[in-house]
C-alpha cells in the first residue's frame, strides 16, 4: 500500500487550485493598485459600478466618476493590468482603458466573493472605489425567492 490519499478518480488536485487561488487573489491586489494609481492621476476621487443580475444573467450598468476629473471620460485613460484566463496559468498584461479594467476587476471580486451572484433570482448592488482610501466598498444585495407552505384539515 502506498502512502496516496487522494480519492481514486477524483481529478481534483487540491494543492494546484489553492495555489491558483492564490495568485488570482494577488493579481487583483495588483490590478486594484494599478488602477487607483491610474484614477488618482485623473485627479478622480471616487467612482460608484452599479451591477444586476437575474437568470443566469449578469451585467456591470454603469460607472460615474467623482471628483476634480470627475467628467474625465474612463475610457480615454489607459491602465496596464495582469490577467490569467481560465483554465490558463499563464499570466498576460494588457493595456486596457480604466472604464475597461474596472468592469473587469468588478468581475473578478464578484467570481472571488459571491461566485453564482447571476444565477436564480441574481443579486444587485453597486462597487464604491475610494481613491484616497484605496479601498473598494461592495453592497451586496441578493434576491431570495421563499416559499411558505401550510395545510389546514378540517
Amino acid at each position: 500500500m502506498t502512502g496516496d490519499t487522494s480519492t481514486p478518480g477524483s481529478g481534483f488536485d487540491s494543492a494546484s487550485w489553492l495555489l491558483r487561488d492564490q495568485e488570482f487573489i494577488r493579481l487583483c491586489k495588483s490590478n486594484k493598485t494599478a488602477l487607483f494609481d491610474a484614477l488618482a492621476s485623473a485627479r478622480i476621487d471616487a467612482v460608484e459600478v452599479t451591477f444586476n443580475g437575474y437568470a443566469d444573467e449578469g451585467q456591470i450598468d454603469g460607472a460615474v466618476a467623482d471628483g476634480e476629473g470627475g467628467d474625465t471620460d474612463l475610457q480615454s485613460i489607459h491602465v496596464e493590468i495582469a490577467r490569467v484566463e481560465c483554465g490558463n496559468q499563464i499570466v498576460t498584461r494588457q493595456t486596457l482603458s480604466v472604464k475597461d479594467a474596472i468592469e473587469k476587476l468588478v468581475y473578478d471580486l464578484l467570481e472571488q466573493t459571491y461566485s453564482g451572484w447571476e444565477n436564480n433570482q441574481g443579486a444587485y448592488g453597486d462597487f464604491l472605489f475610494d481613491v484616497a482610501e484605496r479601498t473598494i466598498t461592495l453592497n451586496f444585495n441578493e434576491r431570495i425567492e421563499t416559499s411558505e407552505y401550510t395545510q389546514h384539515l378540517f
